[in-house]
């Protein structure tokens, strides 16, 4: 079990056997902060996409460039504090996993719902943002997929890892693993061939009795993903174009 104890690091929660760096945890939130943050998220904020709902807060980006705004309350307790208060290791306890980044902590947050059965194509998350992406999942596990990168440098086909994040874990992505591979969900309603062997952070979830003969039927599944916007404009502050949430 990789549950959060208040006199652990980052480097207990690391995922072996990936390119560096993923670290998991996978009782990062409890039960009711779950049940909380899965009310508090606003109906009508959500964006149809052709495959999954959307949220972004506190606004979308233009030329990769995010309006100064707060985050509202909600998605800042307990999630960024929390992952404030880990660090990164025992000997360093005031650096955190944003302590480098521009502005110290996250300030933008998607919020995607996944029903069984969508997913999302590989993909890198981009320049817009600085190299972490923290992301929790409420309500069912799914796995991330990473592929992997030939020798003539082109990406693989089909995922060399598997990453299971289940409910109410923290997943911390940051170094080669962001910028030099693609990630992506796929479009399944039944997650097969999982175990010890295929599923890289194995050691460190917190129950695999969900999992029977290697598979597990997927559950509506709606994901909080933390990362820092490098370039931030004043130009919402000063209008107030978003006024107050």
């Amino acid at each position: 079990m990789a549950s959060l104890t208040g006199s652990a690091c980052l480097e207990n929660y690391r995922i072996q056997g990936l390119p560096s760096s993923a670290f998991y945890i996978s009782e990062f939130i409890s039960d009711l902060e779950e049940q909380a943050l899965l009310d508090k998220i606003p109906k009508p904020r959500w964006k149809q996409l052709s495959k999954r709902r959307l949220q972004t807060w506190p606004s979308e980006l233009a030329k990769n460039t995010l309006l100064d705004t707060s985050l509202p309350k909600w998605l800042i307790e307990p999630i960024i504090t929390r992952i404030h208060s880990i660090p990164l290791t025992a000997s360093d306890p005031q650096k955190h996993m944003f302590s480098d980044s521009p502005h110290g902590s996250p300030n933008h947050v998607l919020i995607n719902e996944y029903l069984p059965g969508q997913g999302i194509m590989p993909h890198k998350d981009g320049a817009a943002y600085h190299p972490v992406v923290c992301t929790v999942s409420l309500g069912s596990s799914i796995c991330l997929d990473v592929y992997g990168t030939k020798e003539e440098g082109t990406t693989e086909t089909e995922p060399k890892w598997k990453i299971l994040q289940e409910p109410r874990s923290l997943l911390i992505t940051t170094g080669e693993i962001y910028t030099d591979h693609l990630h992506g969900i796929a479009e399944v309603e039944e997650e097969i061939n999982l175990g010890p062997s295929t599923v890289s952070n194995w050691k460190l979830l917190r129950s695999t009795d969900e999992i029977i003969e290697g598979r597990f039927k997927r559950l509506p599944r709606t994901s909080l993903t933390y990362r820092d916007v490098i370039k931030v404009s004043k130009l919402g502050a000063k209008f107030g174009i978003f006024g107050s949430r």
